[in-house]
């Protein structure tokens, strides 16, 4: 299946980039990701919740959204659609500890995640 990408630029209280894309499998390379914090963990689970169809929640929530993520990772569920790959050690304990890891499939690199679709 081909992506479709869009890409526009939109005049809000600032300049943004919309990127719209339509595909049904994800690769996020986190090689180049050295620290995530509780936002960069929101931004994950709301990927894989836009990428699955639903409602991602909603950040200004705050502790809800985080909530909603460990009720999630604790079902144990691994889902295929988003996957992760080069994640360096500091951010892969992250993920660990707090147990969005048992989420997403992750690979050491791009090559073995790319060979797993």
């Amino acid at each position: 299946m081909a992506m479709q990408t869009t890409v526009e630029r939109v005049e809000a209280r600032v300049p943004v980039t919309v990127m719209t894309l339509s595909a049904r499998d994800l690769l996020l390379d986190l090689a180049d990701l050295s620290f995530i914090s509780s936002s960069g963990l929101v931004s994950l689970y709301s990927i894989l919740k836009v990428m699955q169809g639903e409602e991602p929640p909603d950040p200004e929530y705050g502790w809800s959204a985080l909530h909603s993520m460990e009720r999630d990772a604790e079902d144990g569920k691994t889902q295929e659609v988003v996957r992760l790959c080069g994640m360096q050690p500091a951010v892969a304990e992250v993920l660990r500890r707090t147990g969005i890891d048992a989420m997403f499939p992750s690979y050491p690199d791009r090559e073995a995640a790319l060979a797993a679709f």
